[in-house]
């Protein structure tokens, strides 16, 4: 038999879901009991799902108010290899805080990813990106110098990189090889994020490649899991 914790669990996906995609505006969620019955499960169940997206930081529970929605999540589309300020733009301002711009030697992985020797320059920034002035993402980029090195002079806090580097490099972006996974926060990146310790981060590793192949921009994305949901459409068909 399936406990309550499981059924309280695939109530919870259920609802999550309806959550992220706005479904209940800013209004508070119906009540338990109808919940209950929309879902065809027990109030303590439909209880119990309910706990599991407030411990995610989705929904908050008042007394006397009721169950409302906590805070925005905003969408990262899969689909399409776009800037940060591109892809959110119909949610508010993305502006960007460059912590750190400098010429380093190229580690050895990073290198090999870019295609260029151990040792050679490659420009480094670190970003701490803001949506709407609150904390999004903490972005560690590595770029080729003969793009790179013109963003020195380019107005970083409020472009898109992506956008800046098709300008320099007179040719747009083809494609990106892309690794989602979770990972949390250390105290440094939470502080920055303004996150507790130990917060679920979605941890972005991107290597983005202009249309002729050459790969030229390699990035480590922090970003917030409280903020911030993957989504994309997939096809099960081949492309040639």
């Amino acid at each position: 038999m399936r406990t309550r914790a499981d059924r309280a669990r695939q109530v919870a996906d259920l609802l999550r879901r309806q959550v992220l995609h706005g479904q209940f505006g800013d209004r508070p969620l119906p009540l338990e009991a109808v919940l209950a019955r929309e879902y065809g499960t027990t109030r303590n169940t439909m209880r119990e799902a309910l706990d599991l997206l407030r411990r995610e930081g989705l929904i908050d529970r008042c007394p006397g108010v009721g169950t409302t929605v906590a805070g925005e999540k905003y969408p990262h589309g899969l689909h399409r290899l776009l800037g940060l300020a591109e892809t959110l733009h119909e949610h508010g301002q993305v502006v960007n805080e460059v912590r750190s711009m400098t010429i380093i030697e190229a580690p050895a992985a990073v290198a090999g990813r870019l295609r260029i020797a151990e040792g050679e320059p490659v420009v480094y920034i670190e970003r701490l990106r803001r949506l709407n002035g609150v904390p999004l993402s903490l972005d560690l980029t590595y770029i080729v110098t003969d793009v790179g090195e013109p963003l020195f002079d380019a107005d970083l806090a409020h472009n898109d990189i992506f956008v800046l580097l098709e300008r320099i490099a007179g040719q747009p972006l083809g494609s990106a090889e892309l690794t989602v996974e979770a990972i949390n926060a250390d105290p440094h990146t939470a502080a920055v994020l303004g996150a507790p310790r130990g917060a679920a981060l979605l941890m972005v590793e991107r290597l983005a490649h202009l249309a002729d192949g050459r790969p030229i921009d390699l990035e480590f994305i922090r970003f917030r899991g409280d903020r911030l949901t993957m989504r994309g459409h997939l096809s099960r068909q081949e492309h040639p």
